[in-house]
């Protein structure tokens, strides 16, 4: 066991690790920069090391000052939540070099999955669908006109090294290509210092579906059902919910089964996603992201499992506690994404919190690191909080966050909570009849 975990993070994801490891008898490290040195996470944690200024990549991307803190304190262990440094290999090997685990995955699973074009071979060969698309990077223009020709249009260009909507262009025919391809080169470049692109057919109107899958690196993988993320904004997502709406028992099992299997075969430790377009009965490969999700805790809620502690006892060196015949999902889960934001611009709105009250009773979590008095900098992540309900069936989880939203107060500073109150009323939503599109089109109309 673990005497001591240093949490490479902040905000809210860093007072849950910290939350798991207290449970488990597991001293906790917060690091934070100078903006942070209030936070609810560096009070909370047994021990606290400043790492820098409020610029993040002086602080919690500064690898060398996360390193030294792991020396001064005696921490064994890194926990990197998510975002930052989390899906960072050559971070993953400086920590191992240094005699410390990372509590996450191996560098060499990060960099296979991290390259979009090399985790789609490899989905390939271990059985996972994929959506029609190159075979590799397209180097130009004309290659791409032919690609696109034989595949037919519309066609999505994206970044190899991508993530977030950055280096992402539609082209609906051929004479809108040649723009979209220079375009997703030239963003894609300028975030991630890598300009090359591939193609995939572009599906109309897609849910995005994500698969939670664990194994513990002893060839011993399980899923534990999907979530349904489509409720996004300019490909953020905003709105999750487990299990999903329009995911039949026999597809859950089917695409579940798969990405269990490949799990195993690839000898993963840790918890993971495997991202999916769905259309029609059919899921289409994405993307696997090698670290826990914001939006775990749906999962939790549905399995009543704690992600993070496994997540610790795996990087311990233990085998999974529990098989998939353990894991059988009860009631449906909500988690909405609370950002300090002003509509209807969505523009960052950091400043002091006056009142805070987080909702409660059957079935609420918040997860946050607000209190009263904090002022939120405006250095980081716009993300404050995160509402998540549960309930016996989707109805009452509806309810159930309706009720909850009601009841949060976040006075001081401007919020994307007044978003959710109006979706809340939308037929659709509660139907569950959205897919990747739908929010962008309710924006568009409701807050254009």
């Amino acid at each position: 066991m673990f005497d001591k975990i240093l949490i490479a993070n902040r905000g809210e994801i860093a007072l849950r690790v910290i939350r798991a490891a207290r449970e488990m008898g597991i001293a906790s490290v917060a690091v934070h920069s100078t903006a942070d040195a209030d936070a609810m996470h560096v009070r909370m944690a047994d021990e606290s090391v400043c790492i820098g200024p409020p610029s993040g990549t002086q602080s919690y991307l500064h690898i060398p000052a996360i390193i030294a803190a792991c020396e001064v304190t005696g921490a064994q262990a890194i926990h990197p939540g998510y975002g930052f440094l989390s899906e960072n290999a050559n971070f993953v090997q400086i920590v191992e070099d240094h005699d410390l685990t990372f509590i996450g995955p191996s560098a060499a699973h990060i960099r296979m999955m991290g390259d979009k074009i090399t985790a789609k071979e490899t989905a390939e060969k271990l059985g996972i669908p994929v959506v029609p698309g190159s075979p590799g990077g397209v180097p130009d223009v004309e290659s791409a006109r032919k690609i696109a020709g034989d595949m037919g249009y519309p066609v999505i260009i994206k970044a190899t090294a991508g993530g977030g909507g950055r280096g992402m262009k539609v082209a609906e025919n051929e004479a809108k290509l040649e723009n979209a391809f220079r375009t997703a080169r030239s963003e894609a470049k300028a975030a991630f210092g890598n300009d090359e692109v591939y193609i995939e057919k572009y599906l109309q109107k897609p849910r995005h579906i994500e698969v939670q899958v664990f194994g513990d690196g002893q060839g011993n993988g399980v899923h534990l059902a999907e979530r349904d993320c489509s409720l996004q904004r300019r490909h953020q997502k905003v709105f999750e919910e487990a299990p999903g709406p329009a995911i039949t028992p026999e597809e859950r099992a089917r695409i579940g089964s798969v990405c269990a299997k490949a799990i195993g075969e690839m000898g993963y430790a840790g918890a993971g996603t495997i991202e999916f377009l769905y259309e029609d009965g059919e899921f289409y490969f994405i993307e696997m992201n090698t670290r826990l999700q914001v939006e775990h805790p749906v999962t939790e809620g549905i399995f009543g499992v704690d992600l993070v502690r496994e997540q610790i006892r795996v990087a311990e060196g233990l085998p999974l506690s529990f098989t998939q015949d353990d894991l059988t999902i009860n009631g449906h889960a909500i988690e909405i994404r609370i950002n300090a934001e002003k509509l209807p611009n969505f523009s960052p709105s950091p400043g002091k919190i006056t009142q805070y009250h987080a909702p409660g009773g059957l079935g609420v979590r918040m997860d946050s690191a607000l209190y009263d008095g904090y002022s939120i900098p405006p250095y980081y992540d716009s993300l404050i909080g995160k509402l998540i309900v549960h309930g016996r069936d989707r109805p009452e989880a509806l309810a159930r966050l309706r009720r909850a939203l009601g009841e949060l107060v976040i006075d001081g500073i401007d919020t994307t909570i007044p978003l959710f109150h109006a979706l809340l009323s939308e037929e659709d939503i509660l139907t569950g009849k959205y897919d990747i599109h739908w929010l962008e089109h309710w924006l568009a109309e409701n807050m254009g």
